[in-house]
């Protein structure tokens, strides 16, 4: 009975191994889409700004606004940005900090800040106390980076996004890309 299993399991072995049918019908053509990296109609980009923020007494911060277009940008519909502050240079090193970020004086807590629209961003320093007490050298001359990230990117949702320099090492972008612009 044994060496009967054994020889009917390799005739049907042999069986189904040699079968092939015919082949089924092609796949359909799929839609083009638009290009990637070497078609740059899109792709993440950084620009970088030098910039004196302006003392709004009505509203007890410092701004600075700029349209997208300004540097010939156009976001759309749910692209992301995100910007970071120039903390200081450590042995000839960047040291970037993503906003929101507080940041502690002798007369209380000031904010770092920003917002945007499709066509706009605005960076804010907000204190908690009256903002003609702030010391101009966290005003004036300040560097800031700009990122901004398409909405059809898709990162792992693990993606540390306060690191600048993993942003930018994951969509390719080096520093010879960023643009810079002095505004003041």
């Amino acid at each position: 009975m044994k060496k009967t299993c054994i020889i009917l399991g390799t005739f049907l072995t042999l069986l189904f191994t040699a079968c092939e049918g015919p082949a089924g019908p092609p796949g359909f053509n799929g839609f083009d889409g638009q290009d990637g990296v070497d078609g740059s109609i899109f792709e993440a980009l950084v620009f970088e700004i030098d910039i004196d923020l302006a003392l709004n007494s009505a509203n007890n911060t410092f701004e600075f606004r700029e349209d997208f277009s300004a540097h010939n940008i156009q976001l759309y519909n749910n692209d992301a940005i995100f910007v970071y502050r120039l903390e200081e240079v450590d042995n000839g090193l960047d040291v970037w900090r993503q906003l929101p970020q507080p940041f502690l004086t002798d007369l209380g807590v000031l904010y770092y800040n920003f917002d945007f629209t499709q066509y706009d961003y605005s960076i804010y320093v907000e204190p908690d106390y009256n903002a003609n007490s702030v010391a101009p050298s966290l005003v004036n001359n300040k560097v800031f980076r700009v990122f901004i990230l398409p909405a059809d990117v898709n990162f792992s949702t693990k993606m540390e996004f306060s690191n600048m320099n993993t942003l930018m090492k994951a969509t390719g972008i080096t520093e010879k890309d960023i643009q810079q612009f002095k505004i003041n």
